[in-house]
C-alpha cells in the first residue's frame, strides 16, 4: 500500500488533531529515516500507522489484549500504553502487514524495549519529538536528534522516567529495559 491510500485508511479511523498529530509524525520520522539510514517504506507505513488504535475505547484496547493474548503485563499498567501493541495486532491482522520490523515500531512506540531496532528507535522519537508537541526537555531531545540518535533516544526515554517518577506513576519494565540498554 502506498502513502496515500494508508494516510486515507488511517483518517477514516483517526480524525482531527490526532491525525494531524500523525502527518507530523510522519514527516518527523522520514527526516528521521534520511539523516540516520532508515528504510523510508517501511517507516511511512509505521508513522502512518503507529496510532491507529489510539482512540479505541480502553474497554476495546483491553479486550484486544486479552483476546489476542498481548503481553498481559500492560494491563497492570497505565492504558495510554495500549494502543501501540493493539494497533500493531489490527495492522498485521487487518491491513496484512507482516514486516516484523514495522510492527514492532508500531507495538513499541508507546514504551521501548531493549534491543530496539533503527525503526521503532526513530518512530519512537518522532512520535516524541514532533513539531505540535511542547513540554520541559523537549528542546534539548530535538536538538540531540539533530547529530546523535541514540542519545535523544535516551535523553527521552529518560524524561518520560523522570516525567512518571515525579507523577509517582508506574514504569513500564519495557520502558527501564529500553533506557538501561541504552545507556550501558
Amino acid at each position: 500500500m502506498d502513502r496515500e491510500e494508508a494516510l486515507q485508511i488511517v483518517k477514516q479511523r483517526i480524525s482531527g488533531p490526532r491525525f494531524d498529530h500523525t502527518v507530523r509524525v510522519l514527516k518527523t520520522a522520514l527526516d528521521l529515516a534520511v539523516q540516520y539510514g532508515a528504510d523510508e517504506k517501511k517507516t511511512e507505513i509505521a508513522a502512518i500507522f503507529h496510532d491507529y488504535a489510539k482512540l479505541q475505547p480502553i474497554s476495546e484496547l483491553k479486550k484486544v489484549i486479552l483476546e489476542k493474548k498481548l503481553d498481559s503485563r500492560l494491563l497492570d499498567y497505565h492504558s495510554e500504553l495500549w494502543h501501540g501493541p493493539v494497533a500493531a495486532s489490527i495492522v498485521q491482522e487487518e491491513m496484512g502487514v507482516h514486516d516484523k520490523d514495522v510492527i514492532n515500531a508500531i507495538r513499541y512506540h508507546t514504551t521501548g524495549r531493549a534491543g530496539m531496532s533503527l525503526l521503532e528507535k526513530i518512530i519512537y522519537l518522532a512520535d516524541y519529538i514532533e513539531p505540535g508537541r511542547q513540554f520541559p526537555g523537549l528542546d534539548e531531545v530535538r536538538a540531540l536528534a539533530k547529530t546523535d540518535l541514540d542519545l535523544a533516544l535516551t535523553k527521552a526515554i529518560g524524561n518520560t522516567m523522570k516525567f512518571l517518577i515525579d507523577q509517582s506513576a508506574q514504569i513500564f519494565p519495557d520502558t527501564l529495559e529500553a533506557y538501561n540498554d541504552m545507556v550501558k
